[in-house]
């Protein structure tokens, strides 16, 4: 990349420390759903856009693009909202661009909305990569820090300023990473004038995906009445056929409100209620929330309806809040992961936020598309690989009993310096906006604060042992772990976590092509990590590129038949340990996802079981054929779902 000016991505950065990290919101993060009292507005569509090509990234704000018509300051393209902006075009240069990017739309904001002093109207980002500053006609109404989390703002007051003119969103998205943010990464400029042009700079990151950008997810206007339901806490345990639902509602507004709080069956009737802000809801005759093939009823899910009433002087508020909730344990013991005291074994994949054109963007077809392909698949489980997914897919996942492992963006902390003090700060205020957002998920069972750090490094004791003592504090009902690649004596952060996941990558990285080492070695490693922490294990990463259509026998590198064989002889040790302390086995990847370009990557990592199309690979089969025999091992299924031995 090449800009004129070596102070460029600089400039950017002193701009990102003058406006300073965004402190965690006081309140919630419920996802805005409709009720007589609330309505949402969707702002998907397409968008004004344009990436701030000045020597200094920094003409948008030198000119104020953000005081008038985005269209006005300059030429605009066409930009769809949720989307990356990186494979929209036909422009290289956007496809790799560093820095900050523009997006811009007018709305008409509903007049009811205006001319009704009592509503609230909210301005929200699902999520965009990776620094945010938003203005609405003009004015600075928030600013985010990272990617993958939800963002929002009460601008009620400005558009009633003017409510005859559209309401004007302009939004400035910063990708650029330092060794502070998550992920980490650092921009290196290359000063020999010999072999590049002035300016020429890199941003250098230490992940294996696309480091794609833009605005993801959704972005809204939604209402809520002036005195609101603006959080709820929900946490399920049961005792024989008595489940016990304990919830905390918090209100915002006004001091004092009048609640009801009814949680009803799937079929609208009441089976608990309270009149209380807080306390323990008792269900007869539970129906328990079940991981899918575990149970013929899996993903069982209640509505707690919050309806709340406030009384003032001169106004009565009414507001209506129906959150989703799924009632089950989750524990951990030195060899068993049980959900609802039953052993659970994870059979499932790694996945990516990762498709043609739309890169990180959401996208509802390709959503329906891979839930179908794993429970086709057999699959129970996934991790969030290496950052919150939408909302919307837990949401999924807790309609059809998909078990997640939730993971924060801590993928990529290898330099020492990312372990200090501001990298820490800003990784605690991470796991705060993760843990706000989805700690009522039934389908969440454990949480991940980072994938393949160096953890052998010294500072690493002190930045686990904080950074999970933290999670655990946040939630106390759920398990919190990291993913390892390092060597088990030299781990700092394993003694803090309460499940060991480790990756590796036998015969492909480690030994190419030779197949013969696996069982000795992966072997060897469940011994070792489990003879010194006495932990359950989940093989959290395995796997091998294969492209599809290629073929040869013996199987050689980068052929089905290879991939096929490495899955063999991993499936093989996993049958073994599976009985005594092993609890899973995810693998890596669900799906072919873009990469950076490199000269050990062909358009991508192809360690997918299916196809960046979501076509199969002959991998995907023998997965299929395997998890739907250790569903039938392990889970409680109807005879329609069996898997047919004969396929």
């Amino acid at each position: 990349m090449s800009v004129p000016g070596s102070f460029a991505v600089l400039r950017v950065l002193w701009l990102l420390s003058v406006f300073g990290t965004v402190l965690p919101l006081d309140g919630g993060m419920l996802f805005p759903r409709e009720s007589f009292s609330r309505e949402v507005k969707e702002l998907n569509g397409l968008w004004d856009f344009r990436a701030d090509g000045s020597p200094n990234r920094n003409e948008g704000f030198e000119k104020a693009w953000y005081k008038r018509r985005l269209a006005e300051t300059g030429p605009v393209i066409e930009m769809p909202v949720p989307a990356s902006y990186n494979d929209i075009t036909q422009d290289p240069t956007l496809r790799d661009f560093i820095g900050w990017v523009w997006y811009e739309r007018e709305v008409f904001v509903p007049a009811r909305w205006i001319s009704d002093e009592g509503t609230r109207v909210i301005l929200r980002v699902g999520s965009a990569h990776y620094y945010s500053i938003v203005w609405v006609n003009g004015e600075k109404v928030t600013e985010h820090e990272g990617g993958h989390l939800p963002f929002e703002a009460e601008i009620s007051s400005l558009i009633r300023r003017d409510p005859t003119k559209p309401c004007r969103i302009t939004i400035a998205v910063n990708n650029t990473l330092t060794l502070e943010t998550l992920p980490p990464g650092t921009i290196q400029y290359m000063n020999d004038r010999t072999r590049y042009p002035d300016g020429f700079f890199v941003q250098n990151i230490y992940f294996d995906f696309f480091n794609y950008a833009g605005i993801h997810r959704p972005v809204l206007l939604y209402t809520t009445p002036k005195v609101y339901v603006d959080d709820i806490i929900v946490e399920t345990n049961f005792m024989d056929n008595t489940g016990l639902v304990r919830y905390k509602v918090s209100v915002q507004g006004a001091a004092t409100a009048t609640l009801k709080v009814t949680l009803m069956d799937k079929d609208g009737h009441c089976v608990a209620s309270s009149n209380t802000p807080s306390g323990v809801l008792k269900v007869v005759d539970v129906k328990l929330w079940w991981p899918y093939l575990m149970h013929e009823n899996p993903g069982y899910l209640y509505s707690m309806e919050v309806h709340l009433i406030a009384v003032s002087e001169t106004s009565t508020y009414e507001d209506v809040y129906t959150l989703p909730v799924g009632i089950r344990t989750v524990n951990v013991t030195k060899t068993q992961f049980l959900v609802n005291n039953k052993p659970f074994y994870f059979h499932g994949v790694n996945k990516h936020e990762d498709s043609d054109i739309r890169g990180k963007g959401l996208d509802w077809a390709l959503i329906v598309k891979d839930f179908n392909l794993i429970k086709w698949l057999g699959a129970n489980s996934f991790r969030t690989s290496h950052y919150p997914y939408a909302e919307e897919i837990l949401q999924m996942c807790d309609r059809h009993g998909i078990v997640v492992i939730d993971e924060c963006p801590g993928v990529g902390i290898k330099d020492i310096r990312s372990f200090g003090n501001a990298s820490l700060s800003h990784h605690l205020v991470v796991m705060d906006e993760l843990v706000r957002r989805d700690k009522n998920h039934p389908s969440v069972v454990m949480w991940s604060v980072a994938n393949e750090p160096a953890s052998e490094m010294p500072p690493a004791e002190f930045y686990f042992k904080t950074l999970i003592k933290h999670t655990k504090a946040l939630d106390h009902t759920r398990p919190v772990t990291y993913i390892t690649d390092s060597n088990y004596a030299r781990d700092k952060g394993a003694p803090f976590v309460d499940v060991v996941c480790v990756n590796s990558y036998f015969s492909w990285y480690h030994d190419p092509g030779h197949l013969e080492v696996i069982p000795i070695q992966l072997n060897a490693q469940f011994e070792n990590w489990y003879g010194k922490y006495k932990k359950p294990i989940i093989q959290s990463e395995y796997g091998a590129d294969a492209l599809p259509g290629l073929h040869m026998d013996p199987p050689m590198m980068f052929t089905e038949e290879y991939q096929n064989a490495l899955l063999q002889s991993y499936h093989d040790v996993f049958d073994q340990k599976r009985k005594q302390y092993v609890i899973g086995e995810l693998i890596w990847n669900f799906a072919d996802f873009m990469t950076a370009q490199a000269i050990h990557r062909v358009v991508g990592n192809k360690k997918g079981i299916f196809t960046r199309q979501r076509q199969p690979k002959a991998a995907a089969f023998i997965l299929r054929k395997r998890y739907w025999r250790l569903a039938n091992e392990t889970g409680r299924l109807p005879p329609w779902t069996k898997y047919p031995c004969s396929l």
